[in-house]
């Protein structure tokens, strides 16, 4: 019989967007002794989850709740349960996410209409609400933070605008939840999913979403649909217009996730220990001290790479505080120098999809990820590994310039 070796992965400095290092106490939560879905003490942790969910949403939304899966059941549940077939989208489309958001609405029978800007830039809100009164969509899917060019759109004037045309709008803020503020209520955004693998630090396996009344609303009426039951009494059942999904049924999920507990499914018991301990640690740190954590680090590792002399990629006045892009030197290969820097330091930063193939890396400084060791490390290394592949950088500035940011006096390293 064949023998196997006992797992043990390579330790790793991990400055991608996704996924990062897993907080060493959201490691120890997911080893905790199993409970039953309706044991009294676990739905307890369940219900202080979505109230948790609520304080990082910044919500007062009923229904705040992870599903179960990657952030792609987050988006899939959320569109899944507000596309009819025949539904206008709107999805302005500013790097790779765009195309995906594009994707899932058109397999849920949507009729998908895209604008797009210029790759490393993002819309004026006004080019959006043009669109809008153009178009005339039934919903907007819009990303937040696209990791595949490193920026952020900005959403309070469209929420407003979606508002003001009661329209619905759907932002994917997988990448930026728990790093930058996303101001649910504040901006009027109708439902917004978030992913654990980024900056809340927690492993990959959940979808932490959040939605309104108004969402509800469109939700229930296609569950009374689905009955064949309409507020004017019966009527014959229309297939074409039910959820589609099972498992990621909102409505269903809704009645697993409210007091009732109806059975769905069998919930990922020890993801909710490590979401429910994230959470904690998030809220722990407080939010708007952990959005500072994250701009020191950012400004710290990009003072160390202009040091360098290596070019960003995009337009800083819309780069996300927890992607950084970085344009490769026209005679450096990039991809071997990737594979350096995993195989002599045990640092992973990342390339790009598309169009940016081979023209950028990608670095993360993305919640437990986000700390002062890592960024010298990983600038220490990209000075050491540079040269071997003909750049042309002065050694010791990267580490001076980030030095000097710390040393002028922002907070501690979390």
């Amino acid at each position: 019989m064949k023998r196997y070796k006992d797992l043990s992965p390579s330790p790793r400095i991990i400055l991608t967007p996704g996924p990062v290092e897993v907080d060493p106490r959201v490691s120890r939560a997911l080893s905790y002794p199993m409970l039953g879905q309706f044991d009294p003490e676990f739905t307890a942790l369940m219900n202080e989850t979505m109230q948790m969910l609520r304080e990082l949403f910044r919500t007062s939304n009923r229904w705040a709740f992870p599903v179960d899966g990657t952030s792609r059941s987050g988006l899939e549940a959320v569109l899944t349960g507000l596309i009819e077939p025949g539904d206008r989208v709107l999805v302005p489309i500013f790097g790779r996410f765009g195309y995906l958001l594009a994707e899932i609405a058109e397999r849920c029978g949507a009729e998908v209409v895209t604008i797009e800007t210029e790759w490393g830039t993002v819309f004026d809100p006004g080019e959006v609400i043009d669109a809008i009164d153009r178009l005339k969509p039934d919903l907007i899917a819009i990303v937040h933070g696209e990791t595949s060019t490193g920026r952020m759109q900005p959403l309070e004037a469209i929420g407003r605008a979606c508002r003001e045309r009661e329209l619905l709008l759907i932002v994917d803020a997988v990448a930026t939840i728990g790093g930058v503020p996303v101001e649910t209520d504040a901006w009027q955004l109708d439902a917004v999913i978030g992913g654990t693998q980024k900056c809340l630090s927690v492993p990959s396996g959940m979808s932490p979403i959040t939605y309104n009344d108004r969402v509800e609303a469109k939700l229930m009426r296609r569950k009374r649909i689905e009955k064949g039951i309409q507020p004017d009494g019966y009527i014959e059942k229309d297939p074409s217009l039910f959820i589609r999904s099972n498992y990621l049924d909102l409505t269903q999920l809704q009645d697993y996730w409210s007091p009732q507990r109806l059975n769905h499914h069998t919930e990922a018991t020890a993801m909710l220990y490590g979401l429910r301990e994230g959470l904690r640690l998030v809220l722990e740190e407080g939010l708007e001290e952990r959005f500072a954590r994250h701009r020191l680090h950012e400004r710290a590792l990009v003072a160390g790479l202009e040091a360098m002399g290596l070019t960003r990629y995009g337009d800083d006045s819309c780069k996300m505080p927890v992607v950084t892009c970085v344009c490769i030197p026209s005679n450096v290969d990039g991809e071997a120098v990737r594979s350096q820097l995993l195989a002599d330091f045990g640092i992973e930063i990342a390339s790009s999809f598309g169009p940016l193939k081979g023209q950028i890396w990608r670095i993360g400084t993305m919640g437990y990820s986000c700390r002062k060791s890592n960024i010298l490390l990983g600038l220490a290394a990209l000075e050491a590994v540079l040269p071997l592949h003909g750049a042309s950088i002065v050694p010791g500035a990267a580490i001076s310039a980030a030095l000097v940011i710390y040393a002028e006096g922002a907070k501690p390293d979390a």
